[in-house]
């Protein structure tokens, strides 16, 4: 025996990389070698993707962000949502000019008016990353986004524009979905499964930045109230941007008056129109002395 397979503190089975390597390095080529019966089970895609399989594949959809958010000391997030299609005030004029009808050019022009939103959720991402806090070792605040374009976009490009690290938490969808090219690469992940993506984006949230968007934004948002309406999550800032929008899209006194909600709850977001009304907001409720 060598000296290090006799320390009693030394390893009694290879690690998972070692077998690999030895199943790698032998030139067997049988029929039996061959056949995907005999591909060890964590290797064999065609398996992993059984029907069967699905808890184990909600089980590292779960493990995964988590182990490797844990490596990199981000201890909480502030994450912002918003639309996939509002453009930067830098693209306004391109989607303006290829809104060919009558009708395209409305639309558009609707979204040219939200592009001042790209800005306000770019400097409140700045803002939040500039302060760089860290407690027991941990970073605070680091800013998290689904990932994509427009206002995800905005959101990890403030966080670039400080030299700080962001996340984006990717959805594989049908049509093309890419990452914008400033979320922080190691911070970058893809989700198979919408429920283990919502749940990653609030686990660590300690603010909540919510900006005009469609169906996804408005269920991250409406679940977040849920869940701390109902107390199974802890009261964190959640910050609706841009009241107008959202008073013409919810009508939130109508559902107090229609008995739904009780008056109070309403009062579990609060309306901000500047990144500075927004990260006063987040430092006066966790008393921050910071930006």
């Amino acid at each position: 025996m060598t000296e290090e397979e006799m320390k009693l503190t030394d390893r009694r089975f290879y690690k998972a990389e070692q077998e690999v390597s030895f199943d790698e390095s032998r030139p067997n080529d049988t029929p039996q070698t061959r056949h995907p019966t005999y591909r060890l089970a964590f290797r064999d895609t065609d398996f992993l993707l059984r029907e069967e399989l699905r808890p184990v594949r909600f089980q590292l959809e779960l493990l995964k962000p988590e182990m490797l958010l844990e490596e990199a000391n981000i201890g909480s997030t502030l994450v912002i949502y918003g639309s996939a299609r509002i453009p930067s005030p830098e693209t306004c004029e391109k989607m303006l000019a290829e809104a060919v009808t009558p009708e395209r050019r409305a639309v558009a022009e609707k979204l040219a008016e939200k592009s001042r939103f790209y800005e306000v959720a770019r400097t409140l991402a700045r803002t939040a990353s500039s302060c760089a806090l860290v407690e027991d070792g941990m970073r605070q605040f680091v800013v998290c986004s689904g990932g994509g374009p427009s206002i995800m976009e905005a959101a990890n490009r403030g966080a670039a524009d400080v030299g700080a690290e962001s996340i984006g938490l990717n959805i594989l969808l049908p049509h093309e979905q890419a990452p914008n090219a400033f979320v922080t690469p190691r911070l970058s992940f893809q989700f198979h499964y919408f429920a283990l993506r919502k749940m990653h984006f609030l686990l660590r949230a300690r603010a909540l930045a919510v900006f005009p968007g469609g169906f996804g934004t408005l269920d991250e948002l409406l679940e977040t109230l849920t869940l701390i309406q109902t107390g199974k999550m802890k009261p964190i800032p959640v910050l609706l941007f841009g009241q107008e929008y959202w008073d013409r899209i919810i009508n939130f006194e109508a559902m107090v008056e229609e008995g739904v909600v009780d008056a109070e709850d309403i009062a579990l977001f609060r309306w901000c129109e500047t990144a500075e009304d927004g990260w006063r907001a987040i430092s006066d409720f966790y008393g921050l002395d910071c930006g």
